[in-house]
């Protein structure tokens, strides 16, 4: 089967979708295909994160029209639990710390959950370690508790970490630059990076140019007002650099104008 002529690894066709009865997104439409990345662009408020959480299926968040479609099959309805099991992953923008699981027993859990079953003990020690030397990461990380005291770097490689042991075909990054400097920036750049594959799709959702200055996107969408205002290329980004939000900003037409003809 050629690329031309794959089924769509995502598919998001003219989203609606409301929080506490608020109409967030309002006609969003994006299509991802396997082995590419896109991101998602725009200021505080436009719907970024909300639209992460709709794919993921959090309650909080209602379609009120539109479709999700994950490999041709419609989310809609599906509970997170059984998105992850179709292979959808989300690294949350701020990381839940939880006291007392470590690491490796959080892993193991997470990915016994997505398969549905039991894993191996000898089969996770050995992915995990060869995730933890393809990341950068060292063994003893796999005995701390999951994000306690850890600082913004630590629980973002974290994040990647459990993208890479859970080996999604559609992994959602929320902000995954959210409070790192830029050393953090480049480590966890390298490791989204080490995990780009032709099999996998990746949306990553973000305020800032930066990050895209270590991974090429194939898309780049700007988003306002629960809109996507414009598509094209990584130099997107450039321009939005540039020109700031505002010169992305659609023109409002007056209340009361009517059409003349």
């Amino acid at each position: 089967m050629t690329k031309e002529s794959a089924q769509p690894l995502l598919v998001i066709d003219d989203v609606h979708a409301s929080v506490e009865g608020k109409e967030i997104l309002k006609g969003v439409s994006l299509t991802i295909n396997a082995g590419e990345i896109h991101a998602v662009m725009g200021p505080n408020g436009s719907g970024k994160s909300t639209l992460s959480f709709c794919l993921m299926g959090h309650p909080k968040y209602v379609l009120t029209s539109g479709r999700m479609l994950h490999n041709g099959q419609e989310m809609t309805g599906l509970t997170p639990d059984e998105r992850a099991k179709q292979g959808i992953f989300l690294a949350f923008q701020y990381p839940t710390a939880i006291p007392g699981v470590t690491i490796s027993n959080f892993l193991r859990a997470a990915l016994r959950g997505v398969r549905g079953g039991d894993v191996p003990i000898k089969e996770f020690r050995q992915a995990v370690k060869t995730q933890l030397k393809a990341l950068g990461i060292p063994e003893s990380f796999m005995n701390r508790y999951v994000n306690d005291g850890f600082s913004g770097g630590e629980k973002k490689r974290l994040e990647i970490l459990q993208m890479a042991i859970l080996n999604p075909s559609l992994a959602v990054l929320d902000e995954t630059d959210s409070g790192l400097d830029i050393d953090a920036l480049k480590t966890v750049a390298a490791g989204i990076n080490a995990l780009r594959s032709p099999e996998r799709g990746m949306l990553i959702i973000t305020h800032y140019q930066r990050l895209l200055d270590y991974i090429k996107p194939d898309q780049v969408h700007v988003m306002f007002d629960g809109r996507i205002v414009k598509s094209g290329g990584p130099e997107l980004a450039l321009e939005l650099e540039s020109k700031g939000y505002e010169g992305f900003r659609p023109a409002v037409e007056p209340v009361g104008a009517t059409e003349t003809r």
